[in-house]
This record gives C-alpha cells, sequence and structure tokens, in this order.
C-alpha cells in the first residue's frame, strides 16, 4: 500500500482525509521526519512531539486562509512537510534549501517569521486586530511551548489580548522541556495543573483567556473536537495540550536534551552516530570549564544564562556549584538586568547570551549597565556567521549594535587561549562593562588550558611583520587571514595583526601601521556596517590618513543558511578569497 503521506501534497488533501485516517497519516509523518533528520541534522524533538496537533490544526481550521504562528519553530517540520515541501525537505537547512524555521516568503502557510521564541502571542494578535479591521472573518492560532510562554514578551501578548474580543486561539505545548528543561515558578504552576493539585485560581482565565485543558495532545479525536467546539467560542481563546517531546522514537523520549538536535543518527535505532574525535575543544566549553576554574578561585563570581546552559556550556558550573549559577528561561532582558543589579552588589557576573538573542535585551545593555557604567562581563556565544540555523541566528551584528555605546569594552579572542585570559582579566576587576564575542564551534589551540595572563586592555598583537600590507583581524577570523597569507607567494610583503579589541581601539598600534604600510585590509566575522573596519575608517578620518582601507566582513544583507564555509565563501571572508584579495592589493600597490 502506499504511503498515505505520498497523498497529501497541502492541507486541502489532508483535509480530505476520513477522521479515522489520520493515526496513520501520524505515523507516516513521524516516519518521515526521522528518517530525514536522521541523515541531514536539524531540530528533531520539538517536531515528533507535535505530529498530532499539527495534523489536527491543519484539519480543523482552513490555513492559509485561517493563520498558524509557530513559536519558535523548532517544531513547525511537520507543518512544513504538510504544506508542500515534502519532495525538498531533505534540503532543510541547506545551502539554497529550506530554512530550518517558517518563513514568510517560502509559503503563503508560514504566515510569521520565527526564529527566536516568544513573539507568536503578539503576532497572531495583530493578525487577529488587522483581520477585525478589514472586516474578516479568519481564526488565529498561535502554537507556544511552555519555555517560550514563560518570556516576558509572552505575556505581554496575553496581558493586551485579554482586554480585545479578537479571534485568537493560543494553544500551549507542554511538555516540559524547550532546549533544556524549563525552568522558573510558571513552569512549576503548570506541573500543579497537569497534576490537578494547583488550587489557586487559573492564571490564564485571570488573564481574560477562555480556557481549556489540559488534554492529551497524542488523542487525534480529543483535539480535533476541542478545536472544532474553539472555533465557535468568540474572544481569546486557551488550550493548554500535553505533548512529549520527541514522541515516537524512544531515545529521543528518554533523553530529550540531546535529541532536540541530536546530529546524524541511526533512524531504526536511534542510536547516535559518532563524530570522529577532535584534539580541539569547542569554545563553550572552554568558556564552561574556564569559568568554573575562575569560580572556584573567587567566590564573587556568578553565572548567568536565559535557557542555554547546555548549548553555551554554564552548565559545568550549574553543576558544580548550582547555587551561583542561574538558567533565568527565555528572558535575556531579565538576565542582563538580574546581572545589572548583582554587579551593583559586588558580585561578578558572567552573564552568557547568545550573540542573536542579545539583540533582544539591547534597552538592557545601555540603560541598565552601560548608563551605570556597571562591569557586567558579556560573553556572547555564537558570534559570527553560526551556519545552518541561518538569518535569524547568526550572529553577525553585535559588532555594530554594541560599539556605539558608551562605557562598553568590546573584545574578540582570537583563540581559546585569548578567551581564557580575557575572562581571567575581567574578573580581576574591571572599571566598565565588558563584551566578549566568540565563535560557535571549535577553536585552533589543542593544549589551551595555559597559566592565566592579564591582557592589557585596549591593547593587540603582532602576529606577523610585514612591510607593504596590513592585515587588522579581530577574533577568530584571524585564521582565515593567516591560511590567506600563507597561500599568497610574496607574503614577506604582509603583516598580520589581532586587534583583539574593538572599543577600545590600540590608537597607539594603529598609528604605527597607517605610518608605515600602503594599503589596509580590516577582516571581520560581523556586518561591514557599523563594525570593526568602521571603526579604522572613522580612525583613518578623523587623524587625516589617506590610505587605501579594505574592509572585508558580512555584507549588507541577511545571511541565509548553510555550512560556516559555504556563508564565508559568500561572505568572502574564506582563506581563498582573502588571498585573491591580498593578490589585488598588491598587485595595486605594485602599480601605484
Amino acid at each position: 500500500m502506499k504511503n498515505i503521506l505520498d497523498h497529501i501534497h497541502s492541507p486541502s488533501d489532508l483535509r480530505a482525509l476520513k477522521q479515522e485516517d489520520l493515526p496513520q497519516l501520524a505515523k507516516a509523518l513521524r516516519s518521515f521526519i526521522i528518517d530525514i533528520v536522521a541523515t541531514k541534522e536539524g531540530h528533531l524533538g520539538a517536531s515528533l512531539g507535535v505530529v498530532e496537533l499539527t495534523i489536527a490544526l491543519h484539519y480543523v481550521f482552513n490555513t492559509p486562509d485561517d493563520l498558524l504562528v509557530w513559536d519558535v519553530g523548532h517544531q513547525a517540520y511537520g507543518h512544513k512537510i504538510l504544506t508542500g515541501r515534502r519532495s525538498n525537505f531533505h534540503t532543510n537547512r541547506q545551502l539554497g534549501g529550506i530554512s530550518g524555521f517558517p518563513k514568510r516568503d517560502e509559503s503563503d502557510y508560514d504566515t510569521f517569521g520565527v526564529g527566536h521564541s516568544s513573539t507568536s502571542i503578539s503576532a497572531a494578535l495583530g493578525m487577529a486586530i488587522a483581520s477585525q479591521l478589514k472586516g474578516e472573518d479568519k481564526h488565529h492560532v498561535a502554537i507556544i511551548g511552555d519555555a517560550s510562554i514563560a518570556s516576558g514578551m509572552a505575556f505581554e501578548g496575553l496581558n493586551h489580548a485579554g482586554v480585545t474580543d479578537a479571534n485568537l486561539l493560543v494553544i500551549l505545548n507542554d511538555n516540559a522541556i524547550g532546549i533544556d528543561p524549563s525552568v522558573g515558578a510558571l513552569k512549576q504552576y503548570l506541573t500543579n495543573v497537569k497534576k490537578g493539585t494547583e488550587k489557586q485560581d487559573n492564571i490564564f482565565e485571570a488573564l481574560n483567556f477562555d480556557y481549556t485543558g489540559p488534554i492529551d495532545g497524542h488523542d487525534l479525536d480529543a483535539i480535533i473536537s476541542e478545536l472544532n467546539r474553539l472555533k465557535s467560542v468568540k474572544g481569546p481563546k486557551f488550550l493548554h495540550v500535553i505533548t512529549t517531546k520527541g514522541k515516537g522514537l524512544k531515545q529521543a523520549e528518554e533523553n530529550q536534551v540531546t535529541y532536540h538536535a541530536p546530529g546524524k543518527f541511526d533512524s531504526l535505532t536511534g542510536e547516535l552516530i559518532a563524530k570522529s574525535a577532535s584534539s580541539l575543544t569547542k569554545f563553550q566549553d572552554v568558556f564552561g570549564l574556564t569559568l568554573v576554574e575562575l569560580a572556584e578561585q573567587n567566590p564573587k563570581i556568578v553565572g548567568i544564562t536565559p535557557a542555554m546552559p547546555t548549548g553555551s556550556s554554564l552548565k559545568y558550573m550549574m553543576d558544580q556549584m548550582p547555587d551561583r549559577a542561574f538558567d533565568v528561561g527565555i528572558a535575556e532582558q531579565h538576565a542582563v538586568t538580574l546581572s545589572a543589579g548583582m554587579a551593583t552588589q559586588g558580585m561578578m557576573v558572567f552573564c552568557n547570551i547568545y550573540s542573536t538573542f542579545l539583540q533582544r535585551a539591547y534597552d538592557q545593555v545601555i540603560h541598565d549597565v552601560a548608563l551605570q557604567n556597571l562591569p557586567v562581563i558579556f560573553c556572547l556565544d555564537r558570534a559570527g556567521l553560526v551556519g545552518e540555523d541561518g538569518a535569524t541566528h547568526h550572529g553577525v551584528f553585535d559588532l555594530a549594535y554594541l560599539r556605539c555605546i558608551p562605557n562598553l569594552i568590546i573584545m574578540a579572542p582570537r583563540n581559546e587561549c585569548e578567551l581564557r585570559n580575557i575572562m581571567y582579566t575581567a574578573q580581576l576587576g574591571l572599571e566598565h562593562p565588558i563584551a566578549i564575542r566568540y565563535p560557535r564551534g571549535y577553536g585552533s589551540v589543542a593544549d589551551w588550558k595555559q597559566p592565566f595572563q592579564k591582557l592589557t586592555i585596549g591593547k593587540g598583537e603582532v602576529l606577523k611583520e610585514g612591510k607593504d600590507i596590513a592585515i587588522l583581524t579581530v577574533g577568530f577570523i584571524a585564521e582565515n587571514a593567516k591560511e590567506a597569507i600563507q597561500k599568497v607567494s610574496n607574503s614577506q610583503e604582509i603583516a598580520h595583526y589581532d586587534m583583539r579589541f574593538i572599543k577600545p581601539l590600540d590608537e597607539a598600534l594603529l598609528h604605527d601601521i597607517f605610518k608605515t604600510f600602503k594599503y589596509i585590509i580590516t577582516i571581520e566575522d560581523g556586518t561591514v556596517k557599523g563594525g570593526f573596519g568602521s571603526a579604522v575608517l572613522e580612525f583613518a578620518a578623523e587623524h587625516n590618513y589617506h590610505l587605501p582601507i579594505k574592509v572585508l566582513g558580512i555584507p549588507d544583507a541577511f545571511i541565509e543558511q548553510g555550512t560556516v564555509k559555504q556563508l564565508q565563501e559568500l561572505s568572502h571572508v574564506d582563506a581563498n578569497s582573502i588571498s585573491k584579495t591580498l593578490e589585488t592589493a598588491l598587485l595595486h600597490i605594485k602599480n601605484s
């Protein structure tokens, strides 16, 4: 018999099925997701957990006229497959393929782009109010996880929706875990609701939502029945659905953190396929292990992360010093201001946030930390291009959006040793806050656990002497520059400087460089608009230097998904592209 999923090319095909056939479709959809993700990689557990809910939503609602907003998007693989992308789902998260997250220009069924969490309620409410204003009779559904709903923005949306008569349905997909286990008082409240031990008034009813649940999120008949009932209920509605993350794959159910995005695995057994061992260490592990080492010596050190203890490796400190390391949930604004509050009382706070997520706390960085000149130590993981997660997750804007903030020191370590040393230096006591940015993945130094050395703030370093061209780099992109120099035949004419600090710049070193060389090339793994290269251009203009300056970095465009290597090539910051730039510069010097 032909696979039932092969007949589903759109939700209209799904709605043509008999309801008793839907469990068979759920089984086929779950198997399809497992088979593809096992070989192509991606986010697994969340999408497996909402297979029945996804089918029920498209079965009951007239999508795409009725609007679904997925939050955060990790759970949307089934949605993508049922909405015309089954045949190219194997390209998921690959260069030129479909995005790993819902994306408006990819499908009419993707009503809102969602890569960062907790936006669905506000977006769906906006759609619902717009429909009212236009006199349209549509349904608007926000599907949000229990980790995402604990975020402040989600509560802002709930607070507003509760005083409207908008046709909005919020579905809480409650599986007690995001990327890491959910945390906080709301998690405990939801746990009590599920157990039937919560005696207080329902919090969602108190916000004027018509609340129902909790119901079994894997019971298709129950979900469909309740969704059909809710279609006739006016105003804001709230459905509490209980699911199991990783449903249908034993290992994914039992080890939900690992199988959130497990890499390659055996689709039949679920066993992970071991990657080749590396002698190198991931930057985030260098951070996590170094933080523990420093915290053992300095009792004032605390660590804070908004919902990323495993990904950021703050988990090391949380395991060994649980009273001094805090996962505050998906709450970047709170994480920053909590850090500021601790800093006022003399604590050495390492606030560890992915670069792309710090964007969500920009006001707090300015108003609560920098304005008060509090020495919070921001450790920005996943800086630069991060690969297959794509445009929503690349940490390419931090240098530009932080560089304009007074009082803030900005540093990009070239390797693991520099990361250790700047962490060591920061906890000795700084007069200003500092942002330390470092990339995702492995470094370049196998023997990185060297004795600590105090760094001089604002001081760069000469990596290679030369006479005509000076390459100025910040951060790990120095490895690409080093390789590029080796590809050039007359490399003796090229000097290489690790500037280390984007703010303050090493102006003494820059004066020497501009007085010595004939051509300057800056390289960064951040946007060329407003970043490190812009800082060098500003320095040259202020001091009336007129050398040719070539700024290399991420172009003024949103970079889609692909491997880091592929995306560096597209951005012309890979070693081959840099070597071509060097050849062009050498030719310019020769002909001038």
